[in-house]
């Protein structure tokens, strides 16, 4: 049985729930989609879940190289889309290699990167 992931550190931004059109961030709630950071938590705004462009992902594109995260994981609801090969890379030239999934499934996701202290982001649509 192997052991489970370090515990992240407390300042860290960690999902504590998700459902019912509100996604809960450190005790604090949120009822729109949201660019998650490991020490932020930014509105995400987009045109249409299903015709996302690169400059949807400009927060995390422009940020410094250090802050930029080397994974994204796109939670677009209820379930997954796809996206435009031109979005996916924008990201890829960012640095950064992105995965689209259900919210859920990018939620819990998010916590075991993150409790890995892998360099991750996650852009959410609250089911």
């Amino acid at each position: 049985m192997g052991a489970p992931p370090p515990a992240p550190h407390p300042d860290r931004k960690v999902v504590d729930a998700y459902g019912k059109g509100v996604i809960t961030i450190r005790g604090e709630a949120f009822r729109a989609p949201i660019v998650l950071l490991p020490d932020a938590v930014l509105p995400w705004t987009f045109g249409e879940i299903g015709a996302l462009t690169a400059d949807d992902f400009v927060q995390l594109t422009s940020l410094e190289k250090s802050r930029r995260p080397a994974i994204l994981l796109i939670g677009m609801g209820a379930r997954a889309l796809f996206v435009k090969p031109a979005v996916r890379t924008a990201l890829r030239d960012a640095g950064i290699v992105a995965d689209l999934m259900d919210t859920g499934a990018a939620c819990r996701t998010y916590n075991v990167l993150l409790a890995e202290e892998r360099r991750v982001a996650a852009c959410l649509v609250p089911v």
